[in-house]
Order: C-alpha cells, then structure tokens, then sequence
C-alpha cells in the first residue's frame, strides 16, 4: 500500500508548479480580486469567525479563498511541494495570519491536527479517489469535528469515475476494492502540455452509499446528500461548458452524475 501512496504523492509534487502556473487555476487573477471559479461560493454559508479545515488542500488557493471570506483555515495535504507553495502563496495574499498549512496523510490527519477541533471540514473536488479506504477517512473526520461541526464534501460522482472517456460506459468498479486502479498520465488536467516526470497513479472508487454509510458508522448525521448533472472541469471529451466553470453532458445525450455534494454533522452543541 505504501508504495501505490509513494507514487501518488510523487506525482502530485510534480503537478504543483504546473498547476500553480496555470489559467486553469489562475492564481495571478485570484490575487488581483478578480473573479475565478475559487471565488465561486461553495454553498458553505457563512464561514466568517470558523475554525475551518480543509482537507487535502493541495497547494490552498481554495483554503485561502475562505480565509479571505472571514474562517481561520488549517490546509492539511500529503504534498510537501504543495504546501510549501500554499505558504507561500498566504504570504503574498496576506492570509499569514488566518491560515496554516500541514504535510500529513488525510488518513492520519486527527493525530497531525491535534489537540486542534473544527466548526467545518471541508474536501474538494478530486480527493477521495485517492484513498484506499473511505471507512478510515470518515473516521478522521469525525474526530476533527467539535460537537454540532459539520462536513462538507463536494467530490466527482463515483459514477462518473467508473465511466469511461469514449462514452456512457462503466469501465471501472463503482465499488471500493482492495486494489487499486491503475494508470498513466503524461499530463495533468490543466491546459499546460508540461511532461510530469512521475506518471503513475492509483485510485479507488467509493460509491455513495459506502461513503454515506461510513460516515454514518462514525456518528455523523447527514444532513444533505445533491447529485449534480454538472462539474467543475472537462473530465470527458464529450462535456459542454454550460456556464462559467461548470461542464455537463450536451442535450443530446443522457444527464448522468457528474459530482455530488453532502453534509454531515457532528451531534451535540457547539
């Protein structure tokens, strides 16, 4: 297992200066105000005053994002180049003071954290394809949460995972196996054709239910559970851009799932 986890995080060191680099992210345009998809509101309401983690925040333009909308933000990821560029990213934007960035495994984040609890955790898009197991994630997070602190996870649909490029065909488990999937990508999701040096990866998928289920195991109360027909990236060739940042299936083809939000709570009184 260790060595599926080595090759990830290699991999996702060589992505950040491409990312960092890159339109798709467009850091310049977030630092001069204007608005890019991370100043999209994430439906987490107000987040002014919270103690907020984001987990796997990779290189915490998003983490900074709800900074400057009032949280103080704690990013954890695995990526020790990502989070020295969200670092150093904070400083240039001023959000030194209201935000942290930590290297730790999301899998032993309450340990990596500790003594420190949350109003709110918060995972993005594109995060827990890359854990083996979603029983051991939802466990840490129940154990970042104070009591009434509440998750919010908007992730690709494991539908859409499983589906392959060329069309509207499962090609891969919808279910969380013990082994991985395997693959090779010479590039990353941004429009920049820079090589990666570490290509390849491995991910699990997790359906719905077994995520909702784990969740529910670790005393967590759900709240809320979208599908949405929509995404935030071009994930198949075959999507349309809808409206700014978001990608969905043409009208001539079937709607499917393409992501899905929830929020879960911890009982008891903040």
């Amino acid at each position: 297992m260790e060595a599926f986890l080595s090759a990830n995080r290699a991999n996702w060191d060589d992505r950040v200066a491409v990312h960092a680099a890159s339109s798709f992210y467009d850091v310049e345009g977030w630092l001069a105000g204007e608005r890019t998809r991370w100043s999209v509101h994430r439906a987490l309401g107000e987040v002014a005053g919270l103690d907020l983690v984001h987990l796997q925040c990779h290189f915490g333009l998003e983490t900074l994002q709800l900074a400057q909308d009032g949280a103080r933000v704690t990013g954890l990821d695995f990526s020790p180049a990502a989070i020295t560029e969200a670092k150093a990213l904070a400083s240039r934007a001023g959000l030194g003071e209201r935000s942290r960035f930590v290297v730790a495994d999301v899998l032993h984040a309450a340990a990596a954290l500790a003594p420190q609890t949350f109003d709110l955790a918060y995972v993005s898009l594109g995060s827990l394809c890359w854990l083996p197991s979603v029983q051991r994630w939802a466990n840490q997070v129940a154990a970042l949460l104070r009591p009434g602190g509440r998750l919010h996870l908007h992730d690709v649909h494991p539908l859409a995972l499983a589906m392959s490029e060329v069309g509207l065909r499962v090609d891969r488990s919808y279910f969380e196996e013990p082994a991985p999937h395997e693959q090779d990508a010479e590039v990353t999701y941004t429009e920049s054709g820079a090589a990666l040096c570490h290509q390849r990866t491995y991910e699990w998928n997790h359906s719905i239910g077994e995520v909702v289920t784990a969740l529910l195991d670790n005393g967590l109360q759900l709240t809320s559970l979208i599908e949405h027909d929509w995404t935030l990236w071009p994930q198949f060739p075959w999507l349309e851009q809808t409206e700014s940042h978001r990608w969905s299936s043409p009208s001539r083809r079937p709607r499917v799932p393409l992501s899905f939000s929830l929020v879960v709570q911890r009982p008891g009184i903040p």
